[in-house]
């Protein structure tokens, strides 16, 4: 049988997983936030709690699929990759739409917050094992995150209530029993499309004579980016192009804290072969944006062709390893 009739398969599973995440994460938040605004839950609060996580929804189910499957690399891999993704693909990709205002205070709080967690993850992979202790301490500290986040938005103005009230948060729906088809079906689809997202993925990494923890810095890091990678593009065509950097920046906390505290507690995750260059650019691109933000307090268009070019180079170095 021919090459690429092998590889034909887990192609068209990995496609459809992708898109069955896509789907499955919307229905979630809807459902989810409709529940949440019914319940009087201020719309700014849903906005940076509930989106937040829906938006990273698909690469948390990833990893604990991964890691229960016994390619727990996949999902060190899968955050690594998505976080790089969403800094360097994300928010290039929107600048370059719109350039993106950036708040002095969101640069101060979230920015600085988000490069700390990325050094707090550099520091516990140092022993070459994330094991369930340090799965602890980052879960115990996406927790104390959200505590601050809700605090934080109370004492929130009326103008950025209004902001989180727009296009980015979906509507109270006309029915209790609609929210929790939402939030059961959509679960249901994000479970389903991260079995077969990973089966997909895991066959073309034996495949390609690739290591699960390149083929989830790669492939399965850009599949679980779609959601925010959606919803930035679709921000800053109508004019809301700062929504993308503090979807990018939230769904990085979210995947180092939440999604590696879960997948670590779950399975001892092994980070003895994760390449210093990986988690330099990682650590890079979350300190770039500093500079970059600074200057005219937004990012524009040149600089979100800068970031691009940095993600297609970083891509390119990856499939150069691939054939190592």
């Amino acid at each position: 049988m021919p090459p690429s009739a092998d590889i034909t398969f887990p192609i068209l599973f990995l496609i459809a997983g992708a898109l069955l995440l896509y789907i499955g994460a919307e229905g979630l938040v809807r459902g989810s936030a409709s529940v949440a605004l019914r319940m009087r839950i201020a719309p700014l609060i849903v906005g940076l709690t509930i989106i937040a996580f829906g938006t990273s929804s698909p690469e948390l189910v990833v990893s604990i699929k991964a890691a229960l499957k016994g390619n727990a690399e996949i999902a060190l891999g899968n955050v690594i990759g998505s976080n790089i993704c969403n800094i360097a693909l994300i928010i290039g990709v929107a600048a370059i739409i719109r350039p993106i205002k950036v708040d002095k205070n969101f640069i101060k709080a979230d920015m600085l917050l988000m490069v700390g967690v990325t050094v707090l993850l550099i520091l516990l992979m140092f022993d070459g094992t994330l094991d369930a202790i340090d799965g602890v301490i980052m879960f115990a500290g996406i927790i104390v995150y959200n505590v601050a986040t809700i605090v934080s938005a109370r004492k929130s103005s009326i103008d950025s209530v209004k902001i989180v009230e727009g296009d980015d948060v979906p509507e109270k729906s006309k029915s209790v029993a609609k929210d929790v088809v939402f939030i059961v079906v959509g679960l249901a689809v994000l479970i389903l499309g991260a079995n077969i997202f990973v089966d997909g993925a895991v066959d073309i990494a034996k495949f390609l004579g690739a290591s699960d923890l390149i083929i989830g810095l790669t492939v399965i890091a850009l599949g679980t980016s779609l959601p925010e990678l959606a919803t930035s593009i679709v921000a800053a065509i109508k004019g809301h192009a700062e929504i993308s950097i503090g979807n990018a920046v939230g769904s990085n906390i979210y995947n180092i804290l939440l999604i590696l505290g879960v997948a670590a507690m779950v399975t001892p995750i092994n980070s003895v072969n994760v390449n210093i260059v990986d988690v330099a650019v990682m650590l890079a691109v979350a300190l770039i944006l500093f500079p970059l933000s600074w200057t005219q307090q937004a990012i524009s268009r040149k600089e979100g062709v800068f970031l691009l070019l940095v993600y297609l180079s970083y891509m390119y170095y990856l499939s150069t390893q691939m054939s190592v």
